[in-house]
Protein backbone atom coordinates (compact mmCIF):
# COMPACT_ATOMS: atom_id res chain seq x y z
CA UNK A 1 0.00 0.00 0.00
CA UNK A 2 1.15 3.04 -0.91
CA UNK A 3 -0.36 4.43 2.56
CA UNK A 4 -1.63 7.55 1.01
CA UNK A 5 -4.37 9.06 3.61
CA UNK A 6 -8.18 9.91 2.14
CA UNK A 7 -10.63 11.48 4.17
CA UNK A 8 -13.48 10.14 5.65
CA UNK A 9 -12.65 6.54 6.47
CA UNK A 10 -11.62 5.73 3.21
CA UNK A 11 -8.61 2.94 3.23
CA UNK A 12 -5.36 4.49 1.65
CA UNK A 13 -4.23 4.13 -1.92
CA UNK A 14 -3.04 0.74 -2.94
CA UNK A 15 0.08 0.13 -5.37
CA UNK A 16 -0.76 1.48 -8.56
CA UNK A 17 -1.41 -0.57 -11.56
CA UNK A 18 1.26 -1.27 -14.52
CA UNK A 19 -1.86 -1.29 -17.51
CA UNK A 20 -4.58 1.51 -17.00
CA UNK A 21 -7.95 -0.15 -16.01
CA UNK A 22 -11.41 0.61 -15.89
CA UNK A 23 -13.67 0.38 -13.25
CA UNK A 24 -17.04 -0.38 -15.19
CA UNK A 25 -19.68 0.55 -12.66
CA UNK A 26 -19.88 2.71 -9.74
CA UNK A 27 -21.79 4.89 -8.15
CA UNK A 28 -20.16 8.67 -7.43
CA UNK A 29 -23.55 10.67 -6.68
CA UNK A 30 -24.07 7.95 -3.46
CA UNK A 31 -21.54 8.75 -1.15
CA UNK A 32 -22.31 10.73 1.75
CA UNK A 33 -21.55 12.29 4.64
CA UNK A 34 -18.12 11.86 5.96
CA UNK A 35 -17.63 9.13 3.22
CA UNK A 36 -18.35 11.82 0.13
CA UNK A 37 -15.07 12.31 -1.92
CA UNK A 38 -15.69 14.96 -4.33
CA UNK A 39 -16.16 14.40 -7.48
CA UNK A 40 -12.37 15.44 -8.67
CA UNK A 41 -10.72 14.04 -5.89
CA UNK A 42 -12.54 10.34 -6.27
CA UNK A 43 -11.21 10.61 -9.77
CA UNK A 44 -7.65 11.75 -9.49
CA UNK A 45 -7.75 8.94 -6.43
CA UNK A 46 -8.15 5.97 -9.21
CA UNK A 47 -6.02 7.78 -11.61
CA UNK A 48 -3.11 8.26 -9.32
CA UNK A 49 -3.39 4.09 -9.13
CA UNK A 50 -4.30 3.64 -12.83
CA UNK A 51 -7.72 3.50 -13.12
CA UNK A 52 -8.29 6.29 -15.45
CA UNK A 53 -11.96 5.73 -16.95
CA UNK A 54 -15.17 4.78 -15.06
CA UNK A 55 -18.50 4.36 -15.69
CA UNK A 56 -21.09 6.05 -13.54
CA UNK A 57 -24.54 4.22 -12.96
CA UNK A 58 -27.66 6.47 -11.89
CA UNK A 59 -30.35 4.06 -10.43
CA UNK A 60 -33.59 6.78 -10.95
CA UNK A 61 -34.39 10.02 -12.72
CA UNK A 62 -32.52 12.35 -10.45
CA UNK A 63 -28.92 10.24 -10.61
CA UNK A 64 -29.68 9.24 -14.28
CA UNK A 65 -29.59 13.37 -14.78
CA UNK A 66 -26.26 14.13 -12.42
CA UNK A 67 -24.99 11.05 -14.14
CA UNK A 68 -25.25 12.86 -17.69
CA UNK A 69 -24.15 16.14 -16.14
CA UNK A 70 -21.21 14.55 -14.95
CA UNK A 71 -20.37 12.55 -17.74
CA UNK A 72 -20.32 16.04 -19.75
CA UNK A 73 -17.97 17.78 -17.38
CA UNK A 74 -15.55 14.80 -16.70
CA UNK A 75 -13.67 13.18 -19.73
CA UNK A 76 -12.93 10.36 -17.50
CA UNK A 77 -17.01 9.48 -17.17
CA UNK A 78 -19.27 8.00 -19.19
CA UNK A 79 -22.66 7.04 -18.07
CA UNK A 80 -25.34 4.62 -17.58
CA UNK A 81 -28.90 5.65 -16.88
CA UNK A 82 -31.87 3.56 -15.98
CA UNK A 83 -34.67 2.82 -12.99
CA UNK A 84 -33.18 0.94 -10.80
CA UNK A 85 -35.04 -3.05 -10.12
CA UNK A 86 -36.84 -1.48 -6.91
CA UNK A 87 -37.03 2.29 -7.97
CA UNK A 88 -39.83 0.82 -10.39
CA UNK A 89 -42.31 -0.58 -7.96
CA UNK A 90 -41.63 1.89 -5.60
CA UNK A 91 -42.31 4.87 -7.94
CA UNK A 92 -45.62 3.10 -9.18
CA UNK A 93 -46.77 2.32 -5.42
CA UNK A 94 -45.46 5.93 -4.12
CA UNK A 95 -47.00 7.90 -7.62
CA UNK A 96 -49.19 5.38 -9.66
CA UNK A 97 -48.77 4.61 -13.34
CA UNK A 98 -48.50 8.06 -14.82
CA UNK A 99 -45.83 8.95 -12.95
CA UNK A 100 -43.90 5.41 -13.99
CA UNK A 101 -44.13 5.84 -17.52
CA UNK A 102 -43.28 9.62 -17.32
CA UNK A 103 -39.56 8.19 -15.38
CA UNK A 104 -39.40 5.54 -18.12
CA UNK A 105 -39.70 8.96 -20.87
CA UNK A 106 -37.06 10.60 -19.10
CA UNK A 107 -34.89 7.69 -19.18
CA UNK A 108 -35.55 7.06 -22.78
CA UNK A 109 -34.50 10.88 -23.44
CA UNK A 110 -31.12 10.42 -21.41
CA UNK A 111 -30.47 7.71 -23.06
CA UNK A 112 -30.06 9.23 -26.37
CA UNK A 113 -27.30 11.52 -24.89
CA UNK A 114 -23.62 10.86 -26.69
CA UNK A 115 -22.07 10.19 -23.01
CA UNK A 116 -24.35 7.35 -22.11
CA UNK A 117 -23.18 4.05 -22.94
CA UNK A 118 -25.63 1.92 -21.54
CA UNK A 119 -28.66 1.19 -19.99
CA UNK A 120 -28.79 0.38 -16.65
CA UNK A 121 -28.60 -0.78 -14.39
CA UNK A 122 -31.72 -3.10 -15.12
CA UNK A 123 -33.55 -6.37 -13.85
CA UNK A 124 -34.81 -7.74 -11.31
CA UNK A 125 -34.36 -7.90 -7.63
CA UNK A 126 -36.19 -10.55 -5.62
CA UNK A 127 -34.29 -9.83 -2.59
CA UNK A 128 -35.84 -6.27 -1.66
CA UNK A 129 -38.73 -6.15 -3.54
CA UNK A 130 -41.41 -8.78 -2.48
CA UNK A 131 -44.05 -10.47 -4.62
CA UNK A 132 -46.39 -7.00 -4.81
CA UNK A 133 -43.76 -5.60 -6.84
CA UNK A 134 -42.71 -7.90 -9.12
CA UNK A 135 -44.83 -7.60 -12.31
CA UNK A 136 -44.00 -3.67 -12.31
CA UNK A 137 -40.18 -4.75 -12.40
CA UNK A 138 -40.59 -7.37 -14.85
CA UNK A 139 -42.25 -4.70 -17.34
CA UNK A 140 -39.39 -2.04 -16.17
CA UNK A 141 -36.90 -4.75 -16.91
CA UNK A 142 -38.29 -5.01 -20.38
CA UNK A 143 -38.84 -1.37 -21.05
CA UNK A 144 -35.12 -1.37 -20.39
CA UNK A 145 -34.22 -3.92 -22.68
CA UNK A 146 -35.97 -2.40 -25.78
CA UNK A 147 -34.43 1.14 -24.59
CA UNK A 148 -31.26 -0.54 -25.08
CA UNK A 149 -32.05 -2.32 -28.30
CA UNK A 150 -33.40 1.09 -29.51
CA UNK A 151 -30.16 3.08 -28.82
CA UNK A 152 -27.43 0.89 -29.47
CA UNK A 153 -26.61 1.11 -25.79
CA UNK A 154 -24.89 -1.66 -23.35
CA UNK A 155 -27.54 -3.73 -21.05
CA UNK A 156 -26.37 -3.47 -17.61
CA UNK A 157 -28.13 -6.05 -15.58
CA UNK A 158 -28.96 -6.21 -11.95
CA UNK A 159 -29.70 -9.50 -10.74
CA UNK A 160 -30.06 -10.45 -6.91
CA UNK A 161 -31.88 -13.63 -6.35
CA UNK A 162 -33.22 -13.84 -9.39
CA UNK A 163 -31.10 -15.65 -11.92
CA UNK A 164 -33.61 -17.81 -13.65
CA UNK A 165 -35.74 -14.81 -14.15
CA UNK A 166 -33.51 -12.41 -15.64
CA UNK A 167 -32.53 -14.92 -17.92
CA UNK A 168 -35.96 -16.28 -18.88
CA UNK A 169 -37.04 -12.20 -19.20
CA UNK A 170 -33.73 -11.38 -21.81
CA UNK A 171 -34.33 -14.84 -23.81
CA UNK A 172 -38.06 -13.83 -24.07
CA UNK A 173 -37.22 -10.70 -25.28
CA UNK A 174 -34.20 -11.32 -27.05
CA UNK A 175 -31.21 -9.32 -25.68
CA UNK A 176 -29.50 -6.28 -27.33
CA UNK A 177 -25.93 -7.00 -28.90
CA UNK A 178 -24.01 -6.22 -25.44
CA UNK A 179 -25.07 -7.74 -22.33
CA UNK A 180 -23.27 -7.47 -18.94
CA UNK A 181 -24.06 -9.19 -15.89
CA UNK A 182 -23.02 -6.54 -13.30
CA UNK A 183 -21.86 -7.62 -9.80
CA UNK A 184 -22.09 -10.83 -10.77
CA UNK A 185 -23.63 -12.83 -7.73
CA UNK A 186 -24.42 -16.48 -9.72
CA UNK A 187 -22.32 -19.31 -9.62
CA UNK A 188 -20.65 -21.67 -12.41
CA UNK A 189 -23.92 -22.42 -13.96
CA UNK A 190 -25.03 -19.04 -14.24
CA UNK A 191 -21.39 -18.29 -15.23
CA UNK A 192 -21.45 -20.78 -18.35
CA UNK A 193 -24.99 -19.73 -19.43
CA UNK A 194 -23.72 -16.55 -19.92
CA UNK A 195 -20.28 -17.39 -21.89
CA UNK A 196 -22.65 -19.49 -23.99
CA UNK A 197 -24.58 -15.97 -25.11
CA UNK A 198 -21.76 -14.05 -25.26
CA UNK A 199 -22.98 -12.16 -21.92
CA UNK A 200 -20.15 -10.48 -20.17
CA UNK A 201 -19.70 -10.78 -16.60
CA UNK A 202 -18.27 -7.78 -14.28
CA UNK A 203 -17.13 -8.77 -11.07
CA UNK A 204 -16.83 -6.52 -7.62
CA UNK A 205 -14.83 -6.78 -4.43
CA UNK A 206 -17.48 -9.52 -3.46
CA UNK A 207 -15.37 -12.12 -5.34
CA UNK A 208 -12.73 -11.52 -2.69
CA UNK A 209 -14.45 -12.07 0.52
CA UNK A 210 -13.83 -14.86 2.19
CA UNK A 211 -17.14 -16.49 1.90
CA UNK A 212 -17.43 -16.42 -2.04
CA UNK A 213 -16.05 -19.73 -3.42
CA UNK A 214 -18.70 -19.94 -5.62
CA UNK A 215 -18.20 -16.63 -6.89
CA UNK A 216 -14.37 -17.50 -7.56
CA UNK A 217 -15.34 -20.99 -9.07
CA UNK A 218 -18.00 -18.99 -11.12
CA UNK A 219 -14.98 -16.31 -12.50
CA UNK A 220 -12.83 -19.25 -13.46
CA UNK A 221 -14.88 -20.74 -15.86
CA UNK A 222 -15.49 -17.12 -17.32
CA UNK A 223 -12.83 -16.16 -20.54
CA UNK A 224 -11.02 -13.15 -20.25
CA UNK A 225 -12.94 -11.63 -23.54
CA UNK A 226 -16.24 -11.65 -21.29
CA UNK A 227 -14.54 -10.38 -17.99
CA UNK A 228 -15.05 -6.87 -16.69
CA UNK A 229 -13.71 -5.24 -13.06
CA UNK A 230 -16.15 -2.99 -11.09
CA UNK A 231 -16.60 -1.59 -8.01
CA UNK A 232 -20.25 -0.62 -7.35
CA UNK A 233 -18.72 1.88 -5.10
CA UNK A 234 -19.31 3.55 -2.67
CA UNK A 235 -20.74 -0.47 -1.72
CA UNK A 236 -18.41 -3.67 -1.36
CA UNK A 237 -15.44 -2.48 -0.80
CA UNK A 238 -12.64 -5.61 -1.01
CA UNK A 239 -10.76 -7.69 1.38
CA UNK A 240 -8.93 -6.14 3.49
CA UNK A 241 -11.59 -3.50 3.50
CA UNK A 242 -14.45 -5.00 3.56
CA UNK A 243 -17.32 -2.72 5.20
CA UNK A 244 -14.89 0.59 4.79
CA UNK A 245 -16.11 2.81 1.86
CA UNK A 246 -15.45 1.85 -1.19
CA UNK A 247 -13.78 4.10 -4.58
CA UNK A 248 -12.94 3.49 -7.75
CA UNK A 249 -9.22 3.63 -6.80
CA UNK A 250 -9.48 0.52 -5.17
CA UNK A 251 -10.06 -1.61 -8.42
CA UNK A 252 -6.47 -2.98 -8.42
CA UNK A 253 -7.30 -4.91 -4.92
CA UNK A 254 -10.16 -6.71 -7.04
CA UNK A 255 -8.38 -6.76 -10.14
CA UNK A 256 -5.47 -8.95 -8.87
CA UNK A 257 -7.60 -11.10 -6.68
CA UNK A 258 -9.58 -12.20 -9.76
CA UNK A 259 -5.77 -12.57 -11.85
CA UNK A 260 -4.97 -15.19 -9.13
CA UNK A 261 -7.98 -17.10 -9.81
CA UNK A 262 -7.50 -17.20 -14.05
CA UNK A 263 -3.80 -17.92 -13.24
CA UNK A 264 -2.65 -14.34 -15.19
CA UNK A 265 -0.69 -11.20 -14.18
CA UNK A 266 -2.73 -8.31 -13.15
CA UNK A 267 -1.08 -6.15 -16.28
CA UNK A 268 -2.59 -8.83 -18.83
CA UNK A 269 -6.17 -9.20 -16.95
CA UNK A 270 -6.09 -5.69 -16.74
CA UNK A 271 -5.61 -5.05 -20.49
CA UNK A 272 -8.30 -7.66 -21.31
CA UNK A 273 -11.05 -6.23 -19.26
CA UNK A 274 -9.89 -2.43 -20.55
CA UNK A 275 -10.46 -4.06 -24.12
CA UNK A 276 -13.48 -5.69 -23.19
CA UNK A 277 -14.83 -2.03 -21.65
CA UNK A 278 -14.24 -0.61 -25.03
CA UNK A 279 -16.01 -3.07 -26.62
CA UNK A 280 -18.95 -3.08 -24.46
CA UNK A 281 -18.86 0.95 -23.39
CA UNK A 282 -17.19 2.67 -26.56
CA UNK A 283 -14.15 4.79 -26.14
CA UNK A 284 -13.82 7.81 -23.89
Amino acid sequence: MTGTPLPGGHPPLPEPLGVPAVDSHCHLDLAAGDAALPVGQALAAAHAVGVTRVVQIGCDVDSARWSVDVAQQQPAVVAGVALHPNEAPRIAARAGRDALAAAWAEIDRLAAHPRVRAIGETGLDHFRTGPDGREVQEESFRRHIALAKAHDKALVIHDRDAHDDVVRVLLDEGPPERVVFHCFSGGPELARTCVDHGWVVSFAGTVTFKNAEPLRAALAVVPLELLLVETDAPYLAPVPFRGRPNGSYLVPLTLRAMAAVKGVDADTLAAATTTVSDRIFGGW
